[in-house]
Parts: C-alpha cells; sequence; structure tokens
C-alpha cells in the first residue's frame, strides 16, 4: 500500500459478506492488498450488525446466504440508511430473475467463480462512482 492511500481519507469502505469462510477471507486479503479497508461478515445477521455501526462505500455480497437469506436483504438493509449506496451481487447461482432484481435495483452482479481482474475492476468502478456522486452531491450544498 502506498502512502498515497493510507492517508487518504477516500480510501473504500467495503463490507464483504459471504456464509463460505474460505470465500470470505480470500475477498476480503485481495481487497486490503489493495488499500481498501473492508469489515467481513459470514451471515447476513452479522453484516446487518456491522451495517449498523459502520458507514460503507460499497457492498460486496453473496446471493445465497445461510438459511434462505439472501444478498438482496443485506443490501436493503444497508440502503435503508443509505439509499444510494453501491452495491454488488456475486452468485453462482443467478437466475434470469435473480439478474433482472439486482439490475432494476441498481445493484452489480458477478459471476462465480470470480476472476479476480474483474472483482479487482468492478470494485474500483463502483467505488469511484460512489466517491464522484458524493463530491457533486458536496458540490450543490
Amino acid at each position: 500500500m502506498t502512502t498515497a492511500m493510507k492517508k487518504s481519507p477516500n480510501i473504500g469502505r467495503v463490507l464483504v459478506v459471504d456464509d463460505e469462510s474460505s470465500v470470505l477471507i480470500t475477498y476480503k486479503l485481495i481487497l486490503e492488498q489493495q488499500g481498501y479497508k473492508v469489515t467481513a461478515a459470514i451471515s447476513s445477521e452479522e453484516a446487518k450488525q456491522a451495517i449498523k455501526h459502520n458507514e460503507f462505500d460499497l457492498i460486496l455480497c453473496d446471493y445465497s446466504l445461510e438459511q434462505q437469506h439472501t444478498g438482496f436483504e443485506v443490501i436493503a438493509a444497508a440502503r435503508a440508511s443509505k439509499p444510494d449506496l453501491p452495491a454488488i451481487l456475486l452468485t453462482g447461482y443467478a437466475t434470469l430473475d435473480t439478474s433482472e432484481q439486482a439490475r432494476k435495483d441498481g445493484i452489480g452482479v458477478l459471476f462465480k467463480p470470480i476472476d479476480i481482474t474483474e472483482f479487482l475492476s468492478t470494485t474500483s468502478a463502483f467505488l469511484r462512482n460512489e466517491h464522484e456522486s458524493q463530491k457533486t452531491a458536496n458540490e450543490d450544498k
């Protein structure tokens, strides 16, 4: 991580949610190596608790979580207090309906197995869009 990234107040704060611990740890390590501040949650309940106590710039969430919970629930909980929060659904099980719902809700979709280059470029693009929309909102005030 460069010195500029360490000092930057705009470093991305990312919540990563996946109920498979090895996948969750992998995502977390990859993002941390890129300089993101990452909170990892292994369940929808843990993710919702993290959302209550932290502010995030991006949600990366597995679609299929424990006990019939879905990533849509976690994203909805996060967007309850921050409606424009960027989110990406990570899935190996997406149906046409799931993809269509994600598109309508402005949620990105990445299909498993995740390509690391695509994962990082999509994450970066979503965070860049979030930063630019915040900057525009602040300039309008």
